[in-house]
């Protein structure tokens, strides 16, 4: 019996624990079932298994996804989104801001040419009103209509501006047909309009030392040359071309006593403002006539017209819009006068 129990020795709970078969660290580590096979309890000893090149491998091995590999650019792409959305943003706020100057500019320089041109039309609109004191008289024959026939009603302008002193015209189809103003001083109407509302337009104005009624050897009168709508004096720098001389020779005084005077223009230019040539009283006759001859000169033409020391010339006045320390000058010489009863006087130099 005790043979027996060698050859066959009992199966006890210790000896099933002691042959059980562990799972290797490699399948712990995997969370896999031991390949091994369990015990059948009979006491068979099984060889362990060894590792295949698989496993040595690392096949069979649960491998991270693409989404969630550091290997594979984990969190690379929503970096680079964000650089590129940072990149857009700051790309559109420049786009936005130079839009938001553009547009400033813009409204700016709307702003600016709208008040630069505001007076422009106010001024025009004021000046069209004052001409109609001032028309032709009715009548049919246009022939007839010499300047004689230009009537001006001063009484009505003396009651808008008491400081009218006469109104000017040139032949159709120049625009300067205005009322002459003087007062104490050459400033006043530099920025006052006729009705003394303040525009650049101004008016045209007599120089302050001189005789309202023209008695003067010289008398001086004074416009603006516009840079816009070529109201005023701004016409005045057509007679630096000999051509528009020609067309238009003359220009017309009318005067509250109801005297009509043509002077003929000998003599246009360009002169420095501080010249000589805005002299109004003269020492002796030879000082006049030296004066004379003074204005002559800063003609680009020569007009033919004689002038002597008995000429009462009339001398108009504006800026260039070149520089400011330049005048463009017209010369007039009186050649006719004519009362309000048509008695006229020839007054041409001899």
């Amino acid at each position: 019996m005790t043979e027996e129990r060698r050859k066959h020795p009992v199966n006890t709970e210790k000896s099933r624990k002691r042959k059980q078969v562990h799972p290797t660290d490699h399948e712990k580590r995997e969370g896999r079932k031991s390949s091994r096979p369990a015990s059948s309890g009979k006491g068979e000893r099984r060889k362990p298994t060894r590792p295949t090149d698989a496993d040595k491998n690392g096949a069979g091995k649960k491998r991270p996804t693409p989404h969630t590999s550091l290997a594979d650019g984990y969190g690379k792409e929503p970096i680079r989104q964000t650089k590129r959305q940072k990149k857009k943003k700051k790309k559109n706020l420049v786009s936005n801001l130079i839009l938001v100057i553009a547009i400033a500019v813009f409204l700016i320089s709307g702003f600016q040419l709208v008040r630069m041109l505001v007076p422009y039309f106010t001024g025009g609109a004021e000046y069209n009103e004052v001409k109609k004191m001032a028309e032709w008289s009715n009548d049919s024959d246009k022939a007839k209509q010499k300047a004689a026939k230009f009537q001006v009603d001063f009484d009505k302008l003396k009651e808008i501006n008491p400081d009218t002193v006469a109104w000017i015209r040139f032949d159709e189809p120049a625009v300067i047909s205005y009322p002459v103003v003087q007062t104490g001083d050459n400033d006043t109407y530099l920025k006052k309009t006729f009705q003394a509302n303040d525009n650049k337009l101004g008016a045209i104005f007599m120089d302050y030392q001189n005789s309202s009624d023209f008695s003067d050897r010289n008398t001086m009168i004074y416009g603006h040359n516009l840079k816009v709508g070529g109201e005023m004096f701004s016409q005045l720098k057509d007679y630096s071309e000999e051509s528009f001389y020609k067309d238009h020779p003359y220009f017309y005084i009318y005067t509250p006593d109801g005297k009509t005077k043509t002077y003929q223009i000998f003599a246009a230019g360009v002169v420095k403002d501080t010249a000589d040539n805005f002299r109004l009283s003269y020492t002796s006759d030879e000082d006049y006539e030296s004066y004379l001859q003074l204005a002559k000169s800063i003609s680009s033409y020569n007009t033919g017209v004689e002038v002597n020391k008995d000429s009462k010339i009339v001398t108009l006045s504006t800026c260039t819009n070149v520089r400011e320390d330049e005048r463009f000058l017209v010369y007039g010489v009186l050649t006719k006068e004519e009362t309000a009863d048509g008695d006229s006087e020839d007054t041409t130099a001899e």
